[in-house]
């Protein structure tokens, strides 16, 4: 099997792929970090335990989010324009860095997000 993914698989199918590979590591890096907030915040017991679960899930959504939005806007482009480039990179990562910015609700934040997930996206 030679090529991208983008070439043989479709979109949704390489999307969901996505989603569930950085999910988890998101929904990890909440586990590894959510015990030393709680601590931190004075947390024990069951409210602990409460605490880590909801950053596990929360970290998991928001990266398998912005992930598959990536995802499937690099190999939407690639379909539809038809070319391998740094364009299609550079594109779906301002729309998954735009979608961080507005998750945070801070619309001051939409273009600088955007630029740095972009310049992070392209090869």
């Amino acid at each position: 099997m030679e090529g991208e993914p983008y070439d043989v698989v479709p979109c949704s199918s390489v999307a969901v792929d996505s989603i569930l590979r950085i999910g988890t590591a998101g929904a990890i890096w909440g586990l590894c970090s959510a015990p030393h907030e709680a601590r931190k915040q004075g947390l024990g017991g069951v409210a602990q335990a409460a605490f880590v679960a909801r950053s596990a899930s929360s970290c998991g959504f928001q990266y398998g989010l912005v992930a598959g939005i990536c995802t499937a806007t690099h190999c939407g482009l690639q379909r539809y324009r038809g070319k391998s480039d740094w364009v299609n990179g550079l594109i779906a990562g301002a729309v998954a860095g735009g979608a961080i910015a507005a998750m945070t609700r801070s619309w001051t934040q939409v273009v600088p997000m955007a630029c740095l997930v972009s310049a992070f996206k392209v090869k």
